[in-house]
């Protein structure tokens, strides 16, 4: 029987690592990212990974730098390493000893998107497309020979969530159907064309802010390219108000971008962008609030939004 680690530690991870625990593969070893602390009591949380490998009785390794931690992977002995969503770069010790070597799950169709935030730049960028990879891992970043790929379809109501949960399962099981054919080594990986290599770092604060000169299909990307997390924002009155939920708005306005200049039924308010089309903004997160409709909003009080406010000065 072929002994597999895993290796992984947010939510992406845990449809492929339930699907290896599920075939006929014995899963020694898990290694995920330690526990850290969460919310604003800071309690200490264990990732979903490790928390996946204490229902199933499997040994659990949380090395701070795998890098020195490397050789108790080693002592499980395992024919292959299966990383995905992992978060640490694996040294060559690691790379170069299973017999069949270490592959990594990545959410995109590499060369393209390659790094930390696949799946929120393939709608920033206003894909229709993108998909999952398994890859040799190498020393560079997502670099190594492709050994499987599949195409996802991105719809346009699709956001970062829904988008996670569609690749997340495509992974799972592009990674069962492909096993057997690797350890028969009935495959022949193919090297990635270096020249079409697009990268997707991870999202830093500034990147979501909304920038209302945009056009208003880039601001709808943009929101639905950052829910449900980190969410997107703007300014209202110069306070932080993020923006969970918009429609596109292809009706013409006169105005400055950034102006709400109509209110719909207290459910909606629409946003000039900077083609002079709108967006609709449905959901949003007052500063010091949570996170609710904009009829919920103006419940309390129907002058909360107001016609002529220019949003993110």
């Amino acid at each position: 029987m072929k002994r597999l680690v895993f290796m992984g530690t947010p939510d992406f991870s845990v449809p492929i690592f339930e699907a290896l625990i599920r075939t006929e593969y014995e899963v020694v070893l898990a290694v995920t990212q330690p526990d850290r602390p969460k919310g604003r009591k800071k309690i200490m949380t264990p990732p979903p990974v490790k928390e996946t490998a204490e229902k199933h009785h499997i040994p659990v390794l949380q090395p701070e730098k795998v890098r020195d931690e490397y050789k108790k992977i080693l002592a499980y002995e395992p024919d292959i390493i299966i990383t995905a969503a992992y978060g640490q770069i694996l040294p060559k010790e690691l790379l170069d000893v299973p017999e069949f070597g270490c592959i990594n799950v990545h959410a995109s169709l590499l060369p393209e998107l390659r790094g930390g935030a696949p799946i929120h730049h393939a709608i920033l960028q206003g894909k229709d497309e993108t998909g999952i990879t398994i890859m040799y891992m190498v020393e560079k970043l997502d670099a190594g020979d492709v050994i499987a790929k599949q195409t996802v379809p991105i719809a346009h109501s699709d956001h970062v969530g829904s988008l996670h949960d569609k690749l997340s399962k495509t992974g799972a099981q592009l990674l069962v159907g492909t096993l057997p054919r690797l350890f028969a080594r009935q495959i022949t990986p193919e090297s990635q064309n270096e020249s079409l290599a697009t990268f997707a770092s991870n999202i830093k604060r500034e990147q979501e802010k909304i920038d209302w000169q945009n056009e208003n299909g880039v601001i709808y990307n943009h929101i639905r390219g950052l829910h449900p997390w980190p969410v997107a924002f703007t300014t209202y009155n110069g306070e932080v108000m993020k923006i969970w939920w918009a429609e596109v708005d292809d009706n013409h306005y006169a105005g400055t971008p950034g102006e709400i200049v109509q209110i719909i039924d207290d459910e909606a308010f629409i946003v000039v962008c900077g083609n002079q089309k709108g967006v609709k903004i449905k959901e949003i997160q007052p500063a010091g609030k949570k996170r609710m409709t904009v009829k919920q909003y103006l419940q309390g009080s129907p002058d909360r939004i107001k016609m002529g406010v220019v949003l993110g000065d």
